[in-house]
């Protein structure tokens, strides 16, 4: 009896070999080459890396492995030791190379990784943590040994979250970083401020968060599209801010996963809570409170509230070059987005100051207003060595010279941007953006209606399709989604809204359009990334199970 079962478990060891051999690695976004070979690495034990470097920087995205294995598949990364599986990694220069590029190769004596600098360092250790159980047992982990070569297709793959509809602390933001690193994104914009709220701490002015930060919010306001069956009477006080301490964490947490902060400060428009601080810096001068959801959802209530800065006033200007001088001292990134976006011009039509300011500066109309005022921030930007990026709005009026386009309202803009030399960001809410439906509004959770923006079309998306010849391709910089939280409440929400688009959108973006396919795409999503969601407790939509 004991020999048949020696016997019987011998060949379930055998069938459980050949089915790892033919397994497919489920890794997102699906690398450029995987190369596989006709054996197995076993690990039962703890991980050693050998790097025997100086870099600083890989030094840190190592440490940053060590805790994302320990945190979240109990697996220790320790120094050499006998015995131990041994991850090498070697940083050469290499011309042909890719910054973010990386071979990763898994043999049965370990693992080797291969790099031109940290980020392929980085990205190589996300797919690494890809392979490995998200929940640490007492099973021996078996990799099959594979040759994976990768490269991104697009540099620049970004993620916007608005902070102001509603608030996410710190440690929100930290847990949502890991999860873009893991997918390989590499830019998140910070979207700070809007009518709703302002959420940075800025030292010159603190009434922007004693005031500007909180509203008093109608109860349930998140979850009715139609407020008509709100008691508008109802309400509770709703905001929150990040202190300047925060900020430089978030910001640092970034930098050791390769995530480039994009911070927002919207102008000229969409500053009704800085004008409820401030509001003096607007046309009328008229004080007002925070605009709440039930305020922003009629005309009405909206022609009550001033949202714009006066463009005829130097107060505004010399107000907004204060905060970008401690925006540009937290935060590195090379570009500030400064909005545009929106701008009821009403106000400005009626405004003695800024009529004064377009005969002086001989302007024809309001639009050409708002550019004299984009322009004049760009140029402040320019002198402390930033760059200005704004969304499609700012083209009207004459587009300042160095200026790159977020195109969100299609792909219009961005069009009209690239064929005037100009770098784009394409980001158009059709389907890119993951704040609107899913799936069958009837089955889902309150969201935005203007598109349903599937895990299909949201994978399906290239960002050079329309542009009318490869001419223009060098100016596509990079592409994002954005998530809007109006009705966004919770981090479990936005989990849910993002996943497992936020995958999809990682692999049209990272993937080459010639290797993408959607039914494998979907074969390696369910060949382990909802177990390891499930298993760490995030929230994400039942689309995942599909056949």
């Amino acid at each position: 009896m004991r020999e048949n079962k020696t016997i019987f478990l011998a060949i379930l060891q055998v069938v459980f070999f050949l089915v790892g051999m033919a397994q497919e690695y489920p890794i997102i976004p699906k690398p450029e080459q995987i190369i596989y070979g006709n054996d197995n690495l076993r690990l039962d034990k703890d991980i050693g890396i050998l790097y025997e470097g100086e870099n600083d920087t890989i030094q840190k995205t190592l440490e940053v492995f060590r805790q994302q294995l320990q945190k979240v598949s109990g697996l220790k990364v320790v120094s050499n030791e006998k015995k131990t599986v041994n991850i090498q990694v070697v940083v050469r220069s290499d011309e042909k190379q890719h910054e973010e590029g990386y071979e990763l190769d898994i043999h049965p004596q370990g693992i080797a990784i291969t790099a031109k600098g940290h980020a392929g360092v980085f990205y190589a250790l996300q797919t690494l943590r890809q392979l490995l159980p998200p929940i640490r047992n007492n099973d021996r982990i078996v990799l099959r040994t594979a040759r994976i070569i990768d490269a991104p297709a697009i540099d620049w793959r970004g993620m916007m979250l608005d902070v102001s509809r509603h608030f996410y602390p710190k440690e929100s933001i930290l847990h949502l970083l890991d999860l873009l690193a893991l997918y390989k994104i590499n830019v998140f914009h910070w979207h700070l401020c809007d009518n709703e709220g302002w959420r940075l701490e800025i030292k010159k002015y603190p009434k922007l968060t004693e005031i500007g930060a909180w509203r008093d919010e109608v109860y349930g306001s998140q979850f009715y599209k139609d407020d008509s069956t709100l008691n508008l009477n109802d309400t509770y006080r709703y905001g929150g801010f990040y202190t300047q301490q925060e900020i430089r964490e978030v910001v640092q947490y970034a930098a050791e996963r390769h995530i480039t902060i994009l911070p927002e400060i919207e102008l000229p428009g969409h500053s009704g809570a800085v004008l409820a601080a401030y509001p003096e810096l607007s046309c009328n001068g008229k004080a007002q409170a925070v605009p709440n959801k039930t305020a922003m959802g009629s005309l009405a209530n909206q022609q009550r509230y001033n949202f714009e800065f006066c463009a005829g006033k130097e107060a505004p200007f010399e107000f907004l070059e204060s905060v970008l001088d401690e925006v540009i001292e937290l935060f590195p990134s090379t570009y500030i987005h400064i909005g545009g976006d929106e701008v009821d011009k009403t106000h400005w039509k009626n405004c003695t100051y800024c009529q004064r300011r377009m005969q002086k500066e001989n302007l024809k109309d309001e639009e050409e207003l708002q550019s004299y005022f984009v322009k004049r921030i760009e140029n402040f930007l320019a002198k402390n060595n930033r760059h200005l990026i704004g969304w499609d709005e700012i083209l009207e009026g004459g587009l300042p010279v160095s200026s790159t386009v977020m195109s969100w309202r299609g792909e219009k803009g961005g069009i009209k941007a690239a064929q005037m030399g100009h770098d784009v960001i394409m980001s158009p809410s059709d389907p890119l953006y993951l704040n609107r439906y899913q799936d069958d509004p009837a089955k889902e959770p309150l969201a935005v209606k203007f598109s349903i923006n599937t895990l299909d079309n949201v994978y399906a998306y290239s960002p050079y399709a329309n542009l009318g010849g490869e001419t223009y391709h060098k100016f596509i910089k990079g592409v994002q989604f954005a998530i809007w939280t109006e009705f966004i409440p919770s981090l479990e929400h936005l989990e849910y809204m993002m996943l497992p688009r936020l995958p999809a959108f990682a692999e049209a973006t990272w993937t080459k359009p010639e290797q993408k396919d959607v039914d494998g795409f979907v074969r390696r999503l369910n060949g382990g990334h909802y177990q390891r969601w499930q298993q760490t407790g995030i929230r994400f939509h039942h689309e995942l199970f599909r056949q």
